[in-house]
């Protein structure tokens, strides 16, 4: 009875690692034994960083959203408790992106803000 290998199934697997691995330095894009590592490597990497990316952009916001307030006396942190006793409810992107591309919308909320600080303290 002949031996059986599954030779197009391992080729074929073989083919596809080989693939993803393209433009890798040396070894691992052109033996599979390096390749199989660099891809898995890889393929970890990007999983937890697509995650990663919605916390990092989140920062981002905050710290420009930060930056424009501090220009106009107040702290993030008391921007945010006036929006929030004013009832506004804009996520960070949205007042990051107004805080770019409006300033004077971005200011009269900095306005209220403050305003609804000074009343509540």
């Amino acid at each position: 009875m002949p031996r059986v290998t599954n030779g197009p199934a391992t080729l074929k697997r073989r083919k596809k690692v080989l693939k993803k691995a393209k433009g890798y330095f040396g070894n691992k894009s052109r033996l599979f034994r390096y390749a199989k590592d660099a891809v898995e490597r890889a393929g970890k990497y990007a999983y937890r960083d697509r995650r990663k990316k919605k916390s990092e952009f989140r920062q981002l916001w905050i710290i420009r959203i930060n930056a424009i307030c501090r220009e106009n006396g107040i702290n993030y942190s008391r921007f945010m408790h006036g929006l929030k006793l004013a009832g506004i409810e804009m996520d960070r992107k949205q007042l990051s992106e107004l805080a770019i591309h409006d300033e004077a919308a971005f200011l009269q909320l900095i306005a209220k803000a403050k305003e609804l600080n000074a009343s509540a303290a």
